[in-house]
């Protein structure tokens, strides 16, 4: 869960590569450095904390046409200066930066590297040490970079540069993401096209264990034997600014405003001449010739399957599992005859998935992938992809992804259910375009819950979130944005599980927030809040308008049932954010935490 810049060509690579940092610092902000080379040598800048910290120490006189960059996620070491990167070998002729996690760092170092006094406790000093044990034997640059290569074990993103040649930079990916990017009379290195949206929108992909040579006029990818490939770029379809602030003080409060726009993205996307929603043929028959689905996922993305197994069964009637990613590539359970996969990430490039793509792909299963980022590797790699047209999301903490994955699985129910002449009673098209409006309403009632926020989370240590049905699986997204950016112990409950064991948890004052916007399960949720609020608890009802009663908190608009969860998120989002702002939490950047989790 790192970022990786590279810039080689006719400018200074410093502000270049430190703009790439700043909008790749939602993959990790415990440390970042930078390594410029000019005919002086390397200068290597690296600093614990975030990019700021960086820039006030790089060396503004220093100019350089080549250099790396890195903002780093602690896996292996502690977040400090030394762990972090660009690291470099003994004699400091190589120096590297790297995404990704090395299996068997521990055994190399063994095997190979005895006599070598590290300076780090990184994985990632291995792989530039081999790199100079190899060329002090007699190897060639290429050659020891590719030999050290064939020796690792597990994901990695490199860019490396030799003190000795200022005209190239060395990249190689396995499973982590790397892009590079095209200019004229420049080249680009980033994990995410958006960290060089500023110089460049041409890039070209890299599959794994793919061994790229990058100088300014040219790029030249080859595979571990060494044979070339031809790959032609592809525009990145982004608006540079998409990925800005602008007036917002946070991308998370941008990002929940910018919710009803994705709703209509959305529609106009999967919109066809007729005004009806579409899905590519070969999707809907792969849907169609399933016995069962099998949404894997993890974290929001799990909570969106969670809703969207209700829409498929209930709107396309085919049976769903939700499994989360992790769990599922170490224990697979027994699978049904003629299973499809559905795979949800934001990114696209979540480790623990793509580890369960590779297994299910190797036993010849058809997989789906829904994801914002088109080109990502769970992308490339499924059989089929729908994308969510929601922007970029830079705050760690997801919103408008989950409601786009949501709306996204809404239309493929409804498309595969015309597709097996399944009556539908609604127009989703409309129902959409009212969850738009109903989202517009919440976000302009910002006051509300911030208001709701202070009264209810100012002084708790925990909160608990109540729901039945759909509403259960909304209130465990709003558990975990609570817990992810407050640090609030927050957790969400069915509220019939409540007797069984976690009433134990309510002490007097105990927020539980407490959602209403079912008819069928209405009375029962509100006999669990009368539960809990005899034993002390402090209740904040959110229901759906029909089934508001005197003592609710906030009334959200009516839409329809199966797409509550659309707007019923949009309160708990707000509540979070203003919880954190209220504590003076990092928002956008909470602790321990990164938005594209790219290692197992």
């Amino acid at each position: 869960m790192c970022g990786i810049v590279g810039y080689i060509g006719n400018n200074d690579s410093k502000e270049i590569l430190l703009k790439g940092l700043e909008k790749l610092e939602y993959r990790g902000y415990d440390s970042a450095g930078i390594a410029v080379l000019n005919e002086s040598g390397v200068s290597v800048f690296k600093e614990k904390g975030r990019i700021a910290d960086l820039r006030s120490i790089v060396d503004e006189s220093v100019m350089a046409n080549m250099g790396i960059g890195h903002t780093r996620w602690a896996t292996h070491g502690v977040p400090s200066k030394d762990n972090a990167h660009p690291h470099q070998s003994a004699t400091n002729r190589f120096t590297l930066v790297h995404n990704g996690v090395i299996e068997n760092y521990d055994l190399l170092k063994r095997d190979y590297l005895k006599d070598v006094n590290f300076v780090s406790e990184t994985d990632t000093e291995v792989i530039v040490q081999l790199i100079e044990r190899f060329v002090n034997e007699g190897m060639e640059v290429l050659e020891a970079f590719r030999k050290t290569l064939s020796l690792l074990i597990g994901s990695y993103a490199l860019a490396l540069i030799d003190r000795e040649n200022q005209d190239t930079i060395y990249v190689a990916k396995n499973k982590s993401p790397l892009l590079v990017g095209l200019g004229n009379g420049f080249n680009v290195v980033a994990s995410d096209a958006m960290a060089m949206l500023q110089v460049t929108n041409q890039f070209v992909e890299l599959m794994d264990k793919e061994i790229v040579i990058v100088t300014k006029e040219k790029v030249t990818i080859q595979n571990l034997a060494g044979k070339t490939i031809s790959r032609d770029p592809y525009t990145a379809e982004l608006d540079a600014s998409d990925i800005e602030k602008g007036t917002y003080p946070h991308y998370m409060l941008k990002e929940i405003d910018e919710q009803p726009l994705v709703m209509r993205k959305i529609i106009q996307m999967y919109e066809n001449d007729q005004n009806e929603l579409r899905i590519d043929q070969e999707i809907i028959e792969a849907m169609n010739a399933a016995d069962r689905i099998y949404i894997i996922a993890a974290g929001t993305s799990y909570h969106a399957g969670l809703v969207g197994k209700q829409l498929i069964e209930k709107v396309a009637k085919i049976p769903v599992e939700v499994h989360v990613a992790s769990e599922f590539g170490y224990n697979m359970p027994l699978l049904s005859e003629k299973p499809l996969f559905i795979f949800i990430s934001q990114s696209g490039e979540t480790a623990d998935s793509r580890a369960v793509l590779v297994q299910v792909k190797e036993m010849g299963y058809h997989a789906l992938t829904i994801t914002n980022v088109p080109g990502s590797t769970l992308s490339r790699e499924a059989d089929f992809t729908l994308l969510l047209h929601a922007g970029p999301e830079i705050a760690v903490a997801s919103t408008k992804a989950y409601t786009a994955q949501i709306a996204v699985m809404a239309i493929l129910a409804e498309v595969t259910a015309k597709s097996r002449n399944i009556p539908v009673d609604f127009d989703l098209v409309h129902e959409l375009g009212i969850v738009a409006n109903a989202m517009e309403i919440l976000c302009d009632s910002k006051e509300l819950f911030e208001h709701i926020s202070r009264e209810f989370l100012s002084v708790t240590r925990n909160c608990f979130f109540i729901g039945r049905g759909i509403d259960y699986y909304v209130g465990l997204e709003g558990a975990l944005k609570l817990k992810e950016i407050s640090y609030i112990q927050a957790e969400g409950f069915a509220g019939g599980e409540l007797k069984h064991g976690t009433i134990a948890l309510i002490e007097e004052g105990t927020p539980i927030i407490a959602l209403a916007t079912q008819e069928n399960v209405n009375l029962s949720i509100r006999g669990n809040v009368k539960e809990v609020v005899s034993r002390g608890a402090n209740p904040c009802i959110i229901s759906m308008k029909g089934l508001e009663m005197d003592e609710d908190s906030f009334v959200i608009p009516e839409v329809h049932e199966l797409l509550t969860p659309l707007i019923s998120v949009v309160p708990l989002q707000l509540i979070a954010y203003y919880a954190a702002l209220h504590r003076d939490c990092d928002v956008d950047k909470p602790r321990n935490l990164a938005k594209s989790v790219t290692v197992e």
